[in-house]
């Protein structure tokens, strides 16, 4: 008994393999999304098979956005992203997939362009069970689930991180975590991955690569991709990653978050605002900030609080 079981548990660590010398199918769970006030378009996905995150999202601002899977065929992120740019519909681009493709039944996949509109396909053949959700500004969908339940929550938790004004990549983390903890993969957990474009935000504005994060090979890859997204952010986008704009408190006392906060509450009437590249959080803004704090009949402390953020952020929306 101490053998079998043993063999068992060791088959299902194991990795996805194929067994007939074709590539293993994605048994995956996506969403393709889009920000339209700040324009962002992504993919974000997990699945039990290794490469996950190179393999299903295609995304360029330019264009539009793809995540293929199932069985999938990646010809459809270059095919698909080539005719988004000459303008064709996504209704159109899935139109055409489904014509051309003689394995189309054993497709899944999501096609947004860049002014958000999207067309999902789960053909009849995609292993059960699989099946799509969409919705303003994203798409999910997912095959070899455990059930319908995962797709749901991957659409709510993506409504309800929009409706909080969460940063774009948080949006896409919150629905593949509601995916995963409403079942997710029924054969367990392997890859993961996040592409977001937005046009000039790549690396020194070279490009349009906001991010494009890849986690091959965890035990917990959506928590792996999540750790190395706070990573990335933390280094290349700190101004939209920690509070006033972004989400998360200020852990580092210096960048370019600080100016940010600096500029705002120069615009909310307190300080004086700045054009450097990097700030300190320091005898320049603490004072404005306590400023800001007493106005607005908050805890006055030399701290930004998400509330206190919150609070500068309504105050300086309504002002020129």
């Amino acid at each position: 008994m101490r053998i079998r079981l043993t063999s068992f548990l060791l088959l299902l660590a194991a990795p996805a393999v194929a067994q007939d010398g074709n590539p293993p199918s994605l048994s995956t769970f996506s969403i393709v999304a889009c920000d339209p006030v700040n324009g962002f378009l992504g993919v974000a996905v997990q699945s039990r098979v290794v490469g996950a995150g190179s393999i299903v999202p295609a995304a360029a601002a330019d264009a539009g956005a793809i995540a293929t899977q199932a069985a999938a065929n990646v010809s459809f992120k270059r095919r698909g992203l080539e005719m988004l740019r000459a303008g064709r519909s996504p209704e159109e681009v899935r139109a055409e997939f489904v014509r051309t493709d003689p394995g189309i039944a054993r497709r899944q996949f999501a096609v947004m362009d860049k002014q958000c509109r999207v067309a999902p396909f789960t053909g009849d053949s995609a292993q059960a069970w699989a099946g799509h959700r969409s919705g303003p500004n994203f798409s999910v969908q997912g095959n070899i689930l455990t059930g319908p339940e995962v797709v749901d929550s991957m659409a709510s938790a993506f409504r309800a991180a929009e409706a909080a004004g969460r940063p774009f990549g948080e949006r896409l983390l919150a629905a593949l975590k509601a995916g995963q903890a409403a079942g997710g993969d029924k054969r367990g957990r392997q890859g993961a991955g996040m592409l977001i474009v937005k046009a000039g935000a790549g690396y020194g504005g070279g490009d349009d690569v906001y991010a494009d994060l890849h986690v091959e090979d965890a035990p917990e890859p959506i928590l792996e991709l999540e750790r190395v997204y706070n990573v990335w952010m933390t280094l290349f986008h700190p101004d939209e990653h920690f509070l006033p704009n972004g989400s998360q408190a200020v852990t580092a006392p210096g960048g370019p978050h600080i100016c940010a906060l600096r500029n705002l509450l120069a615009r909310a009437g307190h300080g004086t605002p700045t054009e450097a590249q990097f700030c300190a959080f320091d005898e320049e803004v603490i004072p404005a900030l306590k400023a800001f704090q007493r106005a607005q009949n908050l805890p006055v402390r030399a701290a930004l609080t998400p509330e206190t953020a919150a609070r500068l952020r309504q105050v300086t929306s309504a002002r020129p």
